[in-house]
């Protein structure tokens, strides 16, 4: 089933199983399209936060559009409107950073492509017999080809531009909120990658009933919550920025990256807390208090048993603090 084609049965759940009154859908620009739009969230009411593609920023950004570099003289972020959006707003950001990374990926690839025509045109010419960004002619034992500097210019304006269109009022949501909200799709992309990879050691499982299915996919997901909350109050031992308000102060803007706070830099300098610990992945604590065990044990020539504990290390100790744990020796 296509992403686009479970909005509208994840919205009934949203609206009728937990009766939520007012719901805001976050989703990419693959998610939440003009079709799921107008046939799904307008009907139920929904509001939505995504993003646009891009041959429609191009589109902003014609001569006389609402769309122009000059709004990021002297900011990264501006709010626009169109008419072709009406009732809803257009958040526009620029991340240099991201422009620059896009701009080396593009030249990486431009120059693989040069290396592999290259190839090609010498096959064809030795044996007599749509690319983008490139232009090239094939005629009886020739082949040339070059770059389209037109078309990788035009590609080339929209580096590090993103553009989040939602139709959620600025008093409910300023231009901030609309982005940050937008980017926290991350953490729904963490999500999947952990329940699809080994983490929650639940795979590979091959259910084709439904009803075995759904059992599959609830496990996976209350798995992952509780892994989640255990993730935020195992974050003073863990390689994880214990700190995350403190990382935020640091950011210049909502559209910049991401950063640490200075206690998680410093973790992550030396691999150690700040208790002078060594810093561990979540993973490798969890291996670490897997040595907490109960034994039955029964005394020799008798039917009497009692239980015996392993005595927790301090690590254990502060883990099992952290995490509200009672532990009974």
């Amino acid at each position: 089933t296509g992403d686009p084609d479970t909005v509208g049965s994840a919205l009934d759940r949203l609206q009728e199983d937990f009766g939520l009154e007012r719901v805001t859908m976050v989703g990419d620009r693959g998610m939440i399209t003009d079709a799921r739009i107008e046939e799904e969230l307008r009907p139920r009411g929904v509001d939505w936060i995504t993003a646009l593609r891009a041959p429609t920023i191009r589109k902003l950004m014609k001569e006389g559009g609402p769309l122009q570099l000059s709004l990021f003289d002297q900011q990264d972020l501006a709010e626009i409107r169109s008419p072709d959006f009406p009732g809803e707003r257009l958040i526009a950001c620029r991340n240099p950073l991201l422009a620059e990374d896009r701009a080396r990926k593009r030249e990486e690839l431009l120059e693989v492509t040069e290396r592999k025509l290259a190839k090609v045109r010498a096959r064809v010419e030795r044996e007599r017999r749509s690319l983008k960004h490139f232009r090239y002619e094939i005629t009886e034992g020739r082949f040339t080809f070059e770059r389209d500097r037109e078309a990788i210019e035009t590609e080339a304006a929209l580096d590090g531009i993103y553009v989040i269109r939602t139709n959620v009022s600025d008093e409910t949501l300023e231009a901030e909120e609309v982005v940050r909200a937008y980017k926290d799709l991350s953490e729904v992309e963490k999500a999947f990658r952990v329940m699809k990879g080994f983490a929650l050691e639940v795979g590979p499982i091959r259910h084709r009933l439904e009803e075995r299915v759904r059992a599959h996919v609830f496990l996976c997901m209350l798995a992952y919550y509780v892994r989640w909350h255990m993730e935020k109050a195992l974050a003073p031992l863990l390689l994880t920025d214990h700190d995350p308000e403190g990382g935020e102060a640091r950011r210049d803007s909502v559209v910049a990256p991401a950063r640490r706070s200075e206690a998680g830099e410093r973790k992550v300098r030396r691999q150690r807390t700040d208790q002078g610990d060594l810093a561990r992945s979540f993973d490798t604590l969890m291996k670490d208090l897997m040595s907490l065990t109960k034994n039955e044990t029964r005394v020799p020539g008798t039917e009497v048993t009692f239980d015996k504990y392993t005595h927790p290390t301090p690590l254990q100790k502060r883990a099992l603090e952290l995490l509200g744990v009672s532990y009974r020796l």
